[in-house]
């Protein structure tokens, strides 16, 4: 995956994707993807899904991935007074916009064989902004509630149809429809997690009236592990995403990446 521009960031960021049970055992590569970006000023982290049916959906989602962390992150800097709000809306869908044209001109003609989803996040000072395309999630970690910490699962986009739960992709017919934008300004907002489906069994949990929220125990077992600096991170996060316990939750590829402020000096 991309790695952070080291221009102390303040935000420590660390995650990957691994291939899931299903394409291991028939030896296929893994088709999820995610990338950031940090400088002094902003992050960008962004997180794919490729298309399990189409022939090119791993080279999509890198593709992805890639062109987001760079239009985002540009938009973003070049927007150093945006004020949380619908400017910030504008924003993100004038990113989305970038990265969609992109993306649509180097896949051309088989533009579909790349299908994918994409989920970003925008961290800068005073908002954190989220756009999405499929069915991606984001996770936030901000506040407590008698010393616990509090977990906070964004809002997702709307079913495609109301008769389907056919995900969108970024190579859709009218793909721009779907989007999903979000912006929060909550200066408690100290960790930041995005993933793609395969681990929404693991780090969700669904009300008997169908609302989802989040597991706060897988949550803060994975945010904990990133606040302090160790030599293992990369290790425990692959055993964690391979490991029996959520294969047996979801065989699909898994993404985790996520994001902590780091402890002011």
């Amino acid at each position: 995956m991309a790695g952070a521009e080291k221009q102390e960031s303040p935000w420590r960021i660390h995650g990957m994707s691994v291939e899931g049970y299903r394409h291991r055992r028939q030896g296929l590569p893994c088709q999820d993807a995610c990338a950031y970006k940090a400088s002094a000023y902003v992050a960008v982290l962004a997180v794919a899904d490729g298309a399990g049916s189409r022939p090119r959906s791993e080279e999509g989602s890198r593709l992805a991935v890639e062109l987001a962390t760079e239009h985002f992150a540009r938009r973003a800097d070049a927007a150093a007074d945006c004020r949380p709000g619908e400017a910030v809306h504008e924003l993100l869908e004038d990113a989305f916009h970038d990265v969609s044209k992109v993306f649509l001109d180097r896949t051309g003609a088989d533009a579909a064989d790349f299908a994918t989803t994409l989920t970003v996040v925008v961290l800068a000072p005073g908002w954190l902004g989220q756009l999405t395309v499929g069915d991606g999630f984001v996770v936030l970690r901000a506040g407590t509630e008698d010393g616990e910490r509090q977990f906070h699962l964004l809002p997702q986009p709307r079913a495609a149809s109301e008769y389907s739960n056919e995900t969108v992709f970024l190579t859709s017919p009218d793909a721009a429809r779907w989007v999903h934008t979000d912006c929060v300004s909550d200066q408690g907002i100290d960790g930041v997690l995005l993933s793609t489906d395969g681990l929404v069994q693991a780090a969700l949990t669904r009300a008997a009236s169908g609302a989802q929220s989040p597991n706060a125990s897988f949550a803060d077992a994975v945010f904990r592990s990133l606040d302090t600096v160790t030599d293992d991170a990369h290790e425990g996060l692959a055993a964690l995403l391979r490991s029996d316990r959520l294969t047996a939750l979801n065989a699909d590829d898994k993404t985790l990446l996520r994001a902590v402020r780091k402890a002011r000096p």
